[in-house]
Protein backbone atom coordinates (compact mmCIF):
# COMPACT_ATOMS: atom_id res chain seq x y z
CA UNK A 1 0.00 0.00 0.00
CA UNK A 2 1.38 3.40 -1.01
CA UNK A 3 0.47 6.49 1.00
CA UNK A 4 1.53 10.08 0.39
CA UNK A 5 2.23 12.00 3.60
CA UNK A 6 1.97 15.80 3.74
CA UNK A 7 5.61 16.79 4.24
CA UNK A 8 7.23 20.19 3.68
CA UNK A 9 5.97 21.78 0.47
CA UNK A 10 5.16 18.40 -1.11
CA UNK A 11 4.48 14.76 -0.24
CA UNK A 12 6.57 12.00 1.30
CA UNK A 13 5.61 8.76 -0.43
CA UNK A 14 5.81 5.68 1.79
CA UNK A 15 5.00 2.06 0.99
CA UNK A 16 3.44 -0.18 3.63
CA UNK A 17 3.77 -3.96 3.34
CA UNK A 18 0.74 -5.88 2.14
CA UNK A 19 -1.29 -7.89 4.62
CA UNK A 20 -1.09 -5.40 7.51
CA UNK A 21 -4.07 -4.08 9.49
CA UNK A 22 -3.96 -0.47 8.21
CA UNK A 23 -6.57 2.28 8.63
CA UNK A 24 -6.00 5.56 6.77
CA UNK A 25 -7.78 8.55 8.32
CA UNK A 26 -8.27 11.68 6.23
CA UNK A 27 -10.47 14.72 6.80
CA UNK A 28 -13.83 14.44 5.09
CA UNK A 29 -13.23 16.21 1.81
CA UNK A 30 -14.93 19.56 1.35
CA UNK A 31 -14.57 21.01 -2.16
CA UNK A 32 -13.00 24.41 -2.58
CA UNK A 33 -15.32 27.31 -3.29
CA UNK A 34 -15.48 28.07 -6.99
CA UNK A 35 -15.16 31.83 -6.41
CA UNK A 36 -13.74 32.43 -2.92
CA UNK A 37 -13.35 36.16 -3.62
CA UNK A 38 -17.06 36.49 -4.39
CA UNK A 39 -18.00 34.45 -1.32
CA UNK A 40 -15.77 36.69 0.81
CA UNK A 41 -17.39 39.81 -0.62
CA UNK A 42 -20.83 38.40 0.12
CA UNK A 43 -19.82 37.53 3.70
CA UNK A 44 -18.47 41.05 4.32
CA UNK A 45 -21.74 42.54 3.09
CA UNK A 46 -24.06 40.02 4.75
CA UNK A 47 -22.23 39.01 7.94
CA UNK A 48 -23.47 37.10 10.99
CA UNK A 49 -24.55 39.09 14.05
CA UNK A 50 -23.02 42.33 12.77
CA UNK A 51 -23.71 45.23 10.41
CA UNK A 52 -21.86 44.97 7.08
CA UNK A 53 -18.16 45.80 7.27
CA UNK A 54 -18.50 48.92 5.12
CA UNK A 55 -21.21 50.24 7.44
CA UNK A 56 -19.10 49.57 10.53
CA UNK A 57 -16.24 51.55 9.04
CA UNK A 58 -18.24 54.46 7.60
CA UNK A 59 -17.62 56.70 10.61
CA UNK A 60 -13.96 56.83 9.61
CA UNK A 61 -11.05 56.73 12.04
CA UNK A 62 -8.35 54.12 12.57
CA UNK A 63 -8.82 50.56 11.38
CA UNK A 64 -6.53 47.73 12.47
CA UNK A 65 -6.47 44.53 10.41
CA UNK A 66 -4.90 41.56 12.22
CA UNK A 67 -3.37 38.79 10.11
CA UNK A 68 -1.69 35.43 10.81
CA UNK A 69 2.08 34.98 10.80
CA UNK A 70 4.20 32.74 8.57
CA UNK A 71 3.54 29.56 10.59
CA UNK A 72 -0.11 29.54 9.50
CA UNK A 73 -1.42 28.72 6.00
CA UNK A 74 -4.03 31.48 6.12
CA UNK A 75 -4.80 32.89 2.64
CA UNK A 76 -3.76 36.40 3.66
CA UNK A 77 -3.73 37.93 0.15
CA UNK A 78 -7.34 36.82 -0.38
CA UNK A 79 -8.53 37.93 3.06
CA UNK A 80 -6.74 41.26 3.26
CA UNK A 81 -7.29 41.99 -0.41
CA UNK A 82 -11.05 41.50 -0.07
CA UNK A 83 -11.26 43.53 3.13
CA UNK A 84 -9.20 46.40 1.71
CA UNK A 85 -11.30 46.45 -1.45
CA UNK A 86 -14.47 46.68 0.64
CA UNK A 87 -13.00 49.53 2.69
CA UNK A 88 -11.68 51.41 -0.34
CA UNK A 89 -14.98 53.23 -0.84
CA UNK A 90 -15.05 54.49 2.76
CA UNK A 91 -13.34 57.90 3.05
CA UNK A 92 -11.17 58.99 5.96
CA UNK A 93 -9.81 55.62 7.03
CA UNK A 94 -6.33 55.22 8.51
CA UNK A 95 -5.53 51.52 8.03
CA UNK A 96 -2.73 49.62 9.82
CA UNK A 97 -1.93 45.93 9.40
CA UNK A 98 -0.98 43.92 12.52
CA UNK A 99 1.01 40.67 12.41
CA UNK A 100 -0.34 38.44 15.20
CA UNK A 101 2.95 36.86 16.25
CA UNK A 102 2.11 35.82 19.79
CA UNK A 103 5.54 34.73 21.04
CA UNK A 104 6.80 33.74 17.57
CA UNK A 105 9.72 35.50 15.90
CA UNK A 106 9.15 38.59 13.73
CA UNK A 107 8.74 37.89 10.03
CA UNK A 108 11.27 39.35 7.60
CA UNK A 109 10.39 41.87 4.90
CA UNK A 110 10.66 39.13 2.27
CA UNK A 111 8.41 36.85 4.30
CA UNK A 112 5.82 39.58 4.72
CA UNK A 113 5.83 40.16 0.97
CA UNK A 114 5.34 36.44 0.32
CA UNK A 115 2.60 36.21 2.97
CA UNK A 116 0.61 39.28 1.92
CA UNK A 117 1.71 39.91 -1.63
CA UNK A 118 4.16 42.71 -2.56
CA UNK A 119 1.42 45.25 -3.27
CA UNK A 120 -0.30 44.97 0.11
CA UNK A 121 2.97 44.64 2.02
CA UNK A 122 4.36 47.75 0.31
CA UNK A 123 1.26 49.92 0.59
CA UNK A 124 0.36 49.76 4.28
CA UNK A 125 2.11 50.23 7.59
CA UNK A 126 2.70 46.88 9.28
CA UNK A 127 3.06 46.48 13.05
CA UNK A 128 4.47 43.15 14.24
CA UNK A 129 3.34 42.34 17.76
CA UNK A 130 6.21 42.22 20.26
CA UNK A 131 5.01 40.20 23.22
CA UNK A 132 8.32 40.82 25.00
CA UNK A 133 8.17 44.64 24.97
CA UNK A 134 5.84 45.72 27.77
CA UNK A 135 6.22 49.30 26.60
CA UNK A 136 4.12 48.47 23.51
CA UNK A 137 1.23 47.08 25.58
CA UNK A 138 -1.76 48.40 27.51
CA UNK A 139 -3.74 46.64 30.24
CA UNK A 140 -7.06 45.86 28.51
CA UNK A 141 -8.80 44.02 31.35
CA UNK A 142 -8.74 41.15 33.82
CA UNK A 143 -10.45 37.84 33.02
CA UNK A 144 -12.71 35.77 35.26
CA UNK A 145 -9.69 33.47 35.69
CA UNK A 146 -7.89 36.32 37.48
CA UNK A 147 -5.37 36.97 34.70
CA UNK A 148 -4.46 40.41 33.40
CA UNK A 149 -4.68 40.78 29.63
CA UNK A 150 -2.16 43.20 28.13
CA UNK A 151 -2.61 43.88 24.43
CA UNK A 152 -0.79 45.83 21.75
CA UNK A 153 -1.45 49.51 22.46
CA UNK A 154 -1.62 50.55 18.81
CA UNK A 155 -4.25 47.93 18.07
CA UNK A 156 -6.32 48.99 21.08
CA UNK A 157 -6.17 52.60 19.82
CA UNK A 158 -7.89 51.60 16.58
CA UNK A 159 -11.59 52.43 16.32
CA UNK A 160 -12.34 49.17 14.49
CA UNK A 161 -10.43 45.90 14.73
CA UNK A 162 -10.76 43.34 11.93
CA UNK A 163 -9.53 39.89 12.95
CA UNK A 164 -8.59 37.48 10.17
CA UNK A 165 -7.35 33.90 10.09
CA UNK A 166 -8.45 30.34 9.44
CA UNK A 167 -10.19 27.74 11.56
CA UNK A 168 -8.86 24.25 12.25
CA UNK A 169 -8.90 22.04 15.35
CA UNK A 170 -6.35 23.18 17.96
CA UNK A 171 -4.45 20.89 20.29
CA UNK A 172 -5.47 22.69 23.50
CA UNK A 173 -7.62 25.70 22.53
CA UNK A 174 -10.27 23.60 20.79
CA UNK A 175 -10.17 25.47 17.49
CA UNK A 176 -7.92 28.11 15.96
CA UNK A 177 -9.25 31.37 14.54
CA UNK A 178 -11.64 33.70 16.31
CA UNK A 179 -10.24 35.43 19.38
CA UNK A 180 -6.85 33.70 19.06
CA UNK A 181 -5.91 36.62 16.81
CA UNK A 182 -6.00 38.68 20.04
CA UNK A 183 -4.79 36.20 22.66
CA UNK A 184 -2.11 35.04 22.04
CA UNK A 185 -1.72 36.85 18.69
CA UNK A 186 -1.59 40.48 19.86
CA UNK A 187 -0.98 39.93 23.58
CA UNK A 188 1.91 40.49 25.96
CA UNK A 189 4.12 37.67 27.19
CA UNK A 190 2.74 37.33 30.72
CA UNK A 191 -0.85 37.23 29.45
CA UNK A 192 0.10 34.45 27.02
CA UNK A 193 2.03 32.53 29.68
CA UNK A 194 -0.94 32.55 32.05
CA UNK A 195 -3.44 31.60 29.37
CA UNK A 196 -1.10 28.77 28.32
CA UNK A 197 -0.16 27.84 31.90
CA UNK A 198 0.19 24.27 33.13
CA UNK A 199 -3.21 24.06 34.84
CA UNK A 200 -5.01 25.59 31.85
CA UNK A 201 -3.32 23.40 29.22
CA UNK A 202 -3.53 20.33 31.47
CA UNK A 203 -7.30 20.70 31.96
CA UNK A 204 -9.18 17.65 30.59
CA UNK A 205 -11.34 19.88 28.37
CA UNK A 206 -8.32 21.68 26.85
CA UNK A 207 -8.29 19.48 23.79
CA UNK A 208 -9.12 19.31 20.09
CA UNK A 209 -12.58 20.51 19.11
CA UNK A 210 -13.75 21.63 22.58
CA UNK A 211 -14.50 25.29 23.34
CA UNK A 212 -17.23 25.38 25.98
CA UNK A 213 -15.76 24.29 29.30
CA UNK A 214 -12.24 24.67 27.92
CA UNK A 215 -10.50 27.25 30.15
CA UNK A 216 -7.93 28.15 27.50
CA UNK A 217 -10.61 29.00 24.96
CA UNK A 218 -12.98 30.67 27.42
CA UNK A 219 -10.25 33.10 28.48
CA UNK A 220 -9.38 33.77 24.83
CA UNK A 221 -13.03 34.66 24.25
CA UNK A 222 -13.00 37.06 27.21
CA UNK A 223 -9.80 38.71 25.98
CA UNK A 224 -11.30 39.31 22.53
CA UNK A 225 -14.18 41.17 24.16
CA UNK A 226 -11.72 43.66 25.69
CA UNK A 227 -10.79 45.16 22.30
CA UNK A 228 -14.15 46.86 21.72
CA UNK A 229 -15.57 47.09 18.20
CA UNK A 230 -14.35 44.06 16.27
CA UNK A 231 -15.27 42.19 13.10
CA UNK A 232 -14.15 38.62 12.32
CA UNK A 233 -13.18 37.22 8.93
CA UNK A 234 -12.20 33.54 9.13
CA UNK A 235 -12.03 30.80 6.52
CA UNK A 236 -11.91 27.01 6.47
CA UNK A 237 -9.42 25.18 4.23
CA UNK A 238 -9.20 21.67 2.82
CA UNK A 239 -6.04 19.58 2.43
CA UNK A 240 -5.32 21.32 -0.89
CA UNK A 241 -5.32 24.70 0.93
CA UNK A 242 -8.49 25.64 -0.96
CA UNK A 243 -11.03 27.84 0.81
CA UNK A 244 -14.09 25.76 1.68
CA UNK A 245 -16.02 28.25 3.80
CA UNK A 246 -16.02 31.93 4.76
CA UNK A 247 -17.32 33.11 8.15
CA UNK A 248 -17.61 36.82 8.86
CA UNK A 249 -19.33 39.11 11.33
CA UNK A 250 -19.51 39.25 15.10
CA UNK A 251 -16.44 37.57 16.53
CA UNK A 252 -18.20 34.92 18.60
CA UNK A 253 -21.11 34.20 16.26
CA UNK A 254 -19.01 33.92 13.09
CA UNK A 255 -16.40 31.78 14.83
CA UNK A 256 -19.04 29.41 16.21
CA UNK A 257 -20.39 28.92 12.69
CA UNK A 258 -16.90 28.20 11.40
CA UNK A 259 -16.11 25.74 14.20
CA UNK A 260 -19.31 23.80 13.52
CA UNK A 261 -18.42 23.62 9.81
CA UNK A 262 -14.82 22.52 10.43
CA UNK A 263 -15.87 20.00 13.08
CA UNK A 264 -18.02 18.19 10.53
CA UNK A 265 -15.04 17.66 8.22
CA UNK A 266 -12.04 17.42 10.54
CA UNK A 267 -13.22 15.18 13.41
CA UNK A 268 -13.24 11.59 12.15
CA UNK A 269 -14.52 8.66 14.29
CA UNK A 270 -12.48 5.44 14.24
CA UNK A 271 -13.57 2.05 15.60
CA UNK A 272 -10.57 1.27 17.81
CA UNK A 273 -7.25 2.36 19.25
CA UNK A 274 -4.07 1.43 17.37
CA UNK A 275 -0.69 -0.05 18.25
CA UNK A 276 1.15 2.25 15.81
CA UNK A 277 0.10 5.64 14.41
CA UNK A 278 1.93 7.31 11.51
CA UNK A 279 1.23 11.04 11.33
CA UNK A 280 2.43 14.36 9.90
CA UNK A 281 2.07 18.02 10.76
CA UNK A 282 0.08 18.84 7.61
CA UNK A 283 3.09 19.92 5.57
CA UNK A 284 4.39 23.44 4.98
CA UNK A 285 4.13 25.88 6.69
CA UNK A 286 2.75 23.97 9.67
CA UNK A 287 5.76 21.60 9.81
CA UNK A 288 8.28 24.45 9.74
CA UNK A 289 9.81 23.30 13.06
CA UNK A 290 9.58 20.67 15.79
CA UNK A 291 7.68 23.04 18.12
CA UNK A 292 4.80 23.25 15.65
CA UNK A 293 5.00 19.49 15.04
CA UNK A 294 3.74 18.70 18.53
CA UNK A 295 0.28 19.22 17.00
CA UNK A 296 0.75 16.20 14.77
CA UNK A 297 1.96 14.16 17.73
CA UNK A 298 -1.12 15.04 19.76
CA UNK A 299 -3.46 14.22 16.89
CA UNK A 300 -1.94 10.73 16.81
CA UNK A 301 -2.11 10.46 20.60
CA UNK A 302 -5.91 10.56 20.41
CA UNK A 303 -6.03 7.02 19.00
CA UNK A 304 -2.79 5.31 19.96
CA UNK A 305 -2.91 2.53 22.55
CA UNK A 306 -1.11 3.13 25.85
CA UNK A 307 2.38 1.73 25.33
CA UNK A 308 2.05 2.08 21.56
CA UNK A 309 4.19 4.07 19.14
CA UNK A 310 3.83 7.23 17.04
CA UNK A 311 5.91 8.01 13.94
CA UNK A 312 5.72 11.62 12.78
CA UNK A 313 7.11 12.83 9.46
CA UNK A 314 7.81 16.57 9.69
CA UNK A 315 10.21 18.58 7.51
CA UNK A 316 11.31 21.05 10.26
CA UNK A 317 13.15 23.36 7.87
CA UNK A 318 13.74 25.77 10.81
CA UNK A 319 14.91 23.02 13.13
CA UNK A 320 13.64 22.94 16.71
CA UNK A 321 13.80 26.16 16.40
CA UNK A 322 16.56 28.17 18.03
CA UNK A 323 14.28 31.08 18.98
CA UNK A 324 12.02 30.59 21.99
CA UNK A 325 12.55 28.30 24.99
CA UNK A 326 10.89 25.07 23.82
CA UNK A 327 14.17 23.36 22.92
CA UNK A 328 15.91 24.52 26.09
CA UNK A 329 13.07 23.29 28.31
CA UNK A 330 13.31 19.84 26.73
CA UNK A 331 17.11 19.66 26.87
CA UNK A 332 17.25 20.72 30.52
CA UNK A 333 14.82 17.99 31.63
CA UNK A 334 15.86 14.40 32.30
CA UNK A 335 12.77 13.13 30.48
CA UNK A 336 9.03 13.69 30.03
CA UNK A 337 8.12 13.00 33.68
CA UNK A 338 10.80 15.32 34.98
CA UNK A 339 9.68 18.01 32.53
CA UNK A 340 6.05 17.76 33.67
CA UNK A 341 7.10 17.93 37.32
CA UNK A 342 9.02 21.15 36.63
CA UNK A 343 6.24 22.76 34.61
CA UNK A 344 3.60 21.94 37.24
CA UNK A 345 5.54 23.50 40.10
CA UNK A 346 3.68 26.47 41.62
CA UNK A 347 4.76 29.73 40.01
CA UNK A 348 6.51 28.13 37.02
CA UNK A 349 5.88 30.27 33.92
CA UNK A 350 8.18 30.18 30.90
CA UNK A 351 7.72 30.81 27.21
CA UNK A 352 6.83 27.71 25.16
CA UNK A 353 6.21 25.53 28.22
CA UNK A 354 2.79 24.65 26.77
CA UNK A 355 4.22 22.88 23.72
CA UNK A 356 6.79 21.04 25.84
CA UNK A 357 4.02 20.07 28.28
CA UNK A 358 1.80 18.62 25.55
CA UNK A 359 4.74 16.73 24.03
CA UNK A 360 5.57 15.21 27.41
CA UNK A 361 1.95 14.15 27.95
CA UNK A 362 1.97 12.40 24.56
CA UNK A 363 5.25 10.65 25.42
CA UNK A 364 3.82 9.29 28.67
CA UNK A 365 1.32 7.38 26.55
CA UNK A 366 3.45 6.28 23.59
CA UNK A 367 6.96 6.29 22.16
CA UNK A 368 7.42 9.05 19.56
CA UNK A 369 9.71 8.61 16.52
CA UNK A 370 10.57 11.63 14.36
CA UNK A 371 11.45 11.48 10.67
CA UNK A 372 12.86 14.86 9.62
CA UNK A 373 15.40 16.06 7.10
CA UNK A 374 15.70 19.31 9.05
CA UNK A 375 16.91 17.75 12.31
CA UNK A 376 19.90 15.60 13.20
CA UNK A 377 19.55 12.42 15.22
CA UNK A 378 21.33 14.19 18.07
CA UNK A 379 18.86 17.10 18.05
CA UNK A 380 15.90 14.72 18.07
CA UNK A 381 17.36 12.63 20.89
CA UNK A 382 18.15 15.75 22.95
CA UNK A 383 14.39 16.46 22.90
CA UNK A 384 13.76 12.96 24.35
CA UNK A 385 12.33 11.74 21.04
CA UNK A 386 13.49 8.78 18.95
CA UNK A 387 15.16 9.45 15.56
CA UNK A 388 13.87 7.81 12.39
CA UNK A 389 15.77 7.92 9.10
CA UNK A 390 13.07 5.99 7.23
CA UNK A 391 9.37 5.76 8.08
CA UNK A 392 9.19 2.30 6.49
CA UNK A 393 12.27 1.02 8.36
CA UNK A 394 10.99 2.36 11.68
CA UNK A 395 7.61 0.72 11.06
CA UNK A 396 9.34 -2.58 10.30
CA UNK A 397 11.26 -2.35 13.58
CA UNK A 398 8.05 -1.64 15.48
CA UNK A 399 6.32 -4.59 13.85
CA UNK A 400 9.11 -6.69 15.32
CA UNK A 401 8.03 -5.44 18.75
CA UNK A 402 4.24 -5.35 18.36
CA UNK A 403 3.91 -8.25 15.93
CA UNK A 404 2.81 -8.46 12.31
CA UNK A 405 -0.83 -8.35 13.42
CA UNK A 406 -0.38 -4.94 15.01
CA UNK A 407 -3.04 -2.36 14.14
CA UNK A 408 -1.75 0.70 12.26
CA UNK A 409 -3.38 4.08 11.70
CA UNK A 410 -2.07 6.60 9.15
CA UNK A 411 -2.91 10.33 9.32
CA UNK A 412 -1.53 11.60 5.97
CA UNK A 413 -2.72 15.16 6.61
CA UNK A 414 -1.81 15.17 10.31
CA UNK A 415 -4.01 17.35 12.54
CA UNK A 416 -6.25 18.38 9.66
CA UNK A 417 -8.02 15.13 10.56
CA UNK A 418 -8.56 14.56 14.27
CA UNK A 419 -9.37 10.90 14.89
CA UNK A 420 -11.58 10.06 17.82
CA UNK A 421 -12.79 6.75 19.21
CA UNK A 422 -16.34 6.20 17.94
CA UNK A 423 -18.92 6.55 20.69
Amino acid sequence: MKVGLAYGPGRLEIELPDGLDVTVVRPRFAPGLGSPGERLREALRRPSASPPLRELAKSGGRVGIVFSDITRPAPNPLLLGGILEELSSVPGLDITLFNALGTHRPNTKAELESMLGPEIAGSYRIVQNDAFDRGTQTLAGRTSFGNEVRLNSELLACDLKILTGFIEPHLFAGFSGGGKAILPGMAGLESILRNHGAAMVGHPEAIWGVTEGNPVWEEIREAARFVGRAFLVNVALNSRREVTGVFAGGVEAAHAEGCAFVGRTAVVPVPKLFDIVITTNSGHPADINLYQSVKGMRAAEQVVKPGGAIIIASRCSEGIPEHGLYGRLLREARGPRDLLERINRPGFLEQDQWEAQVQALVQLKADVYVYSEGLTDEEIAACHLKPSRSVEATLEDLLGVHGRRASICVLPEGPQAIPCLAG
